[in-house]
């Protein structure tokens, strides 16, 4: 009843009355038709109108792993290869968050593998969620070092050679947490678990923020280091010292040396041997058809507090490199899978033989400087120094994680120390300048009379 009461006041509004209601609905929907077209119109002509929104592409699981089934054939192919492979699984945990990292060791005879006599490689990938792909080529490098897989056009026997003299760690998935929230959907996800960019987190020029920043692509985190995934790295490189780092990237083809932070490359035998390894691998491998060059002077941006910063500039990695292995510039800046990652099964295979046959090149090239790198010319203790800012950086943030959250004031005095100890060298440095000022006036009145 109540329903009938308010239809007929609507009626009545628009003069309607019951004797004439089939013609008063044609009106009514006529009406309505009108001001539909119109204000579709109006829309269209000021530009408002809703467009159709740009497909996203998902996950071809036809072509990748799910990050669980590639850990997982990861670990199954260690096992199948013992005597030259090794894994393990670390561990790192910070206010709550933790994070979890895979790392295979190859040595082609576990027996007589002391790495501190041979060449040492470190590879890292997947530092970014959205980069699938580059997972995927740490597993066709696994399982070409295996054996279980082979690079067409070589010679194994020579390629066995090589291998002898290496120790080689991969990272195939230094962004676990990141990873499945791509694959839970977020498909332009490049931070970790909780919305920090681990390329961002390191302590080389750490938090500056160009005038472009994005906090949701390069939030740095709350501090150098602080997040498990970064600690875990660091950790790693400092234990195994290594002779050549490589961070495995997609979103374009390059081949980056340092830096990232400024607009140059840096100086001296290894800034040549480098480019000249790139080159190289450019070149014979790569149809020269990747950027080469410092990561800052080359991508058109500057980036701070970058892991190949940090490995080259404070861990003294030799030879550091980012290298991106694909990129897509035709797609939408939605269409992130598409972006980052081929789609079809042919593009797929070639990026990953392609870029085998680089990194397998590079091994070879690396072996080949294995005297240079241990002679007395090139390494020096000096090359061992680090900044004070790096060592407060890292010490107190290893003394936090040991401790737990009895050491978190630390995190919050860093810059403090910082600060007093430039305080102290500066204070230093005036007051024997004032003593040497001091002893000099003194001294005058003697040689004076001396000379007399």
């Amino acid at each position: 009843m109540g329903c009938r009461r308010r239809c007929q006041n609507h009626f009545l509004d628009f003069n309607f009355n019951s004797s004439s209601s089939s013609s008063s609905y044609i009106r009514l929907v006529a009406l309505l038709l009108l001001l539909s077209f119109f204000f579709a119109n109006f829309l269209v002509v000021n530009g408002k109108a809703n467009a159709t929104p740009s497909p996203v592409t998902p996950i071809n699981h036809d072509l990748y792993h799910t990050s669980g089934a590639l850990l997982e054939e990861i670990e199954t192919l260690v096992h199948r290869h013992p005597d030259k492979l090794s894994i393990e699984t670390i561990f790192s945990k910070n206010k709550g968050y933790q994070a979890e990292m895979t790392v295979v060791t190859y040595c082609s005879k576990r027996t007589d593998c002391d790495g501190k006599s041979k060449f040492r490689i470190l590879l890292s990938f997947g530092q970014h969620g959205r980069e699938l792909i580059t997972s995927e080529l740490a597993l066709r490098i696994l399982s070409i070092l295996s054996e279980e897989e082979f690079l067409p056009n070589t010679d194994r026997g020579s390629l066995n050679n090589t291998l002898d003299r290496l120790v080689i760690k991969v990272v195939p998935m230094e962004n676990f947490n990141g990873r499945k929230l791509v694959e839970a959907g977020e498909f332009c996800e490049r931070r970790n678990g909780r919305g920090v960019d681990l390329n961002r987190n390191w302590s080389v020029d750490w938090g500056k923020k160009e005038k472009d920043y994005d906090p949701y692509e390069e939030n740095p985190g709350t501090a150098p280091f602080s997040e498990p995934e970064t600690q875990l790295m660091r950790k790693l490189s400092i234990s195994f010292e290594p002779h050549i780092w490589v961070n495995v990237h997609s979103g374009m083809e390059a081949l980056f040396m340092p830096y990232d932070h400024k607009n140059t490359t840096p100086d001296g035998f290894f800034s040549q041997r480098m480019k000249s390894m790139l080159e190289k691998l450019n070149h014979l491998h790569l149809e020269d058809r990747c950027l080469i060059g410092s990561g800052g002077g080359s991508v058109g941006y500057l980036a701070h507090g970058t892991a190949t910063d940090y490995m080259y500039d404070v861990a003294r990695v030799p030879m550091a490199f980012t290298f991106e292995i694909y990129g897509d510039g035709t797609a939408s800046s939605k269409d992130c899978f598409r972006m980052f990652n081929p789609i079809d099964i042919t593009t797929f295979n070639k990026v990953l033989n392609d870029w085998s046959a680089a990194f397998f090149a590079m091994f070879k090239l690396g072996a080949l400087q294995v005297d240079g790198l241990h002679s007395g010319a090139v390494a020096s203790s000096f090359d061992k120094w680090i900044s004070i800012d790096d060592y407060l950086n890292g010490y107190l943030m290893e003394r936090r994680n040991r401790y737990g959250k009895k050491m978190e004031v630390l995190e919050l005095g860093m810059q403090e120390i910082r600060t007093y100890f430039r305080l102290f060298m500066l204070s230093s440095v005036l007051l024997m300048f004032m003593f040497c000022s001091r002893i000099s006036k003194s001294a005058r009145p003697i040689v004076s009379a001396m000379s007399l």
